[in-house]
């Protein structure tokens, strides 16, 4: 009798541990780690200028320089110097649709131990009566100044100063994840949301890949979609290459309306940067870092520029859909 119930016993207890709901295993995090020397596109630092003259000129566009060769500042330091123009690397970005996968330091997958940023938003979408791709990426973005810890140059008073170091993830960030949060920093996406503000960012799309966005179209993220709302809810994509970069735009756009991220190119940044509210897309460059390093010509294409030629061969299915990025920003400084 009393095994019989015991037998019983167990076999109800095997029932109820297989209706308790399996945890599911998260997909494989892909990446790889950074080499600072062979995976960096160096071509993207030029064009090199003093003043309005291009010492070192180069085929990618660039955004106006000051005139005049000759600058004063009082800030940091008094001085007068020269007026250089020079595009440096100063972020590392991961964009993944896998909470807690860091990308760039080798595919590495944490596990906070709490069900925080775990939402995700892949499937398919009825946009313009067809299906595509929704989804939701994060992003974290690493301090990353290269030229200044790899000491490539002598006057640091115009450089990126510190070391590499994780600054910010969307996983704890709750604007990231809904888009009416979203609204406390972006009430202005109502206004652009009609067929006449999205109907603009097609002159974007063709100004931003033969040469520079369209600054004053802020709302428009080129070919890859439209800024807002600022976070990675991206309601339509066709490829990977194309959801991350529309997500790094965005990201980038949101760190510069809290105030995080300011102006560095043109006159005003010539003694130091300063706040910009509303993103200056063209002193952005944003090359490929993972799956595949870009190189070439088109290597560090700007905000909004056509994915067709740089994203080819920039995705590889299952083993290589998590994106990284070097983030290229154009300076303009009065060096001594």
């Amino acid at each position: 009798m009393i095994r019989r119930l015991l037998i019983m016993l167990a076999l109800a207890l095997a029932v109820a541990l297989a209706a308790l709901p399996s945890r599911a295993q998260p997909a494989p995090c892909g990446g790889r780690f950074v080499n600072p020397i062979t995976d960096i596109c160096w071509s993207c630092l030029f064009p090199l200028s003093v003043g309005g003259l291009e010492i070192w000129p180069s085929a990618r566009p660039d955004t106006p320089n000051p005139a005049l060769p000759v600058c004063a500042c009082l800030d940091p330091l008094p001085r007068i110097g020269i007026a250089v123009g020079f595009w440096e690397p100063v972020r590392l970005a991961d964009v993944t649709m896998k909470p807690w996968c860091f990308v760039n330091l080798g595919g590495l997958r944490l596990d906070p131990g709490f069900n925080i940023g775990q939402k995700t938003l892949a499937g398919q979408s009825a946009v313009g009566g067809k299906q595509q791709m929704t989804g939701a990426w994060h992003v974290h973005w690493y301090m990353y100044p290269l030229i200044y810890w790899l000491e490539l140059v002598a006057d640091f008073l115009c450089l990126e100063p510190g070391a590499i170091d994780l600054l910010y993830i969307t996983e704890i960030d709750p604007l990231w994840h809904d888009s009416e949060l979203t609204l406390i920093i972006n009430p202005e996406a109502v206004v652009f949301s009609n067929p006449l503000a999205v109907a603009a960012c097609a002159a974007d799309c063709v100004a931003s890949t033969v040469g520079l966005p369209l600054d004053p179209l802020f709302w428009c993220a080129g070919c890859q979609g439209t800024m807002y709302p600022l976070n990675g809810n991206v309601a339509a994509q066709y490829g990977h290459v194309q959801g991350s970069r529309l997500a790094l735009d965005r990201f980038a756009y949101k760190l510069h309306r809290q105030g995080i991220l300011w102006g560095s190119a043109g006159g005003a940044g010539l003694c130091g940067k300063y706040p910009m509210p509303i993103i200056q897309k063209s002193q952005y460059r944003f090359q490929a870092t993972n799956p595949v390093p870009g190189f070439g010509p088109m290597a560090c294409p700007p905000i909004g520029g056509a994915t067709v030629l740089p994203g080819t061969g920039q995705m590889i299915p299952v083993i290589g859909e998590d994106m990284g990025y070097l983030v290229w920003r154009k300076r303009n400084c009065c060096l001594l």
